[in-house]
């Protein structure tokens, strides 16, 4: 799908999900979203931008006319408003496919990934990166102090990324980060971790 305008979250108060629709909204995009845990600080601060929240996941939540679902990857199967959905045949993706195929192509893509750190890690590129003048989009797995939210989508030709190793989506058991395209790839430590995902270390 080319330029969706209309965009429903479902899951949007996780912490990746809702720091992409508050940028997404800062785009001028028309952005909706459910979840069942509705709560400060993402919620206060997604109504903030003017968001529009239904709580909990009923088939009424996903308005009329949506361009494009972003799905959570904590949703499942049996989930009433994804069965509605799916019903409907209304297009939709993952968070990581959706950055990938609006924002991420054609960037140059810095993903900072390893087992801890990442969210440090990602803040810290973000901020030298901002300090040399570049003025970077980035989405990072929190809201740092000095950043005031977790995600920007900019003008620049680069994207720092905090490269979570987690699954992708119900219908995507590959990691997150294989979606994101990297020019550059900062390793942080590694140890085993996520062993509903991966079987061992290698």
């Amino acid at each position: 799908m080319q330029n969706p305008r209309r965009i429903h979250f479902l899951g949007i108060c996780g912490t990746a999900m809702g720091a992409v629709a508050a940028a997404v909204r800062d785009l001028g995009y028309i952005v909706t979203g459910s979840d069942d845990n509705v709560y400060p600080p993402m919620s206060t601060f997604l109504q903030s931008k003017g968001i529009e929240i239904s709580r909990g996941y009923l088939p009424e939540h996903t308005p009329e006319g949506i361009d494009l679902v972003v799905v959570g990857n904590a949703i499942c199967r049996g989930n009433p408003e994804l069965e509605s959905i799916l019903d409907k045949k209304i297009f939709y993706r993952s968070l990581p496919e959706t950055l990938k195929e609006f924002f991420l192509r054609g960037r140059t893509n810095i993903v900072i990934t390893g087992t801890h750190g990442k969210t440090t890690t990602t803040a810290l590129v973000t901020w030298l990166f901002r300090r040399a003048g570049l003025d970077p989009s980035f989405l990072i797995g929190g809201i740092a102090n000095d950043l005031r939210q977790g995600a920007a989508f900019t003008g620049s030709e680069y994207f720092v990324i905090e490269g979570d190793e987690y699954d992708t989506a119900l219908f995507d058991k590959r990691s997150k980060f294989l979606h994101y395209l990297p020019e550059t790839v900062v390793i942080n430590n590694i140890e085993f971790d996520h062993a509903d995902i991966f079987s061992d270390l290698e």
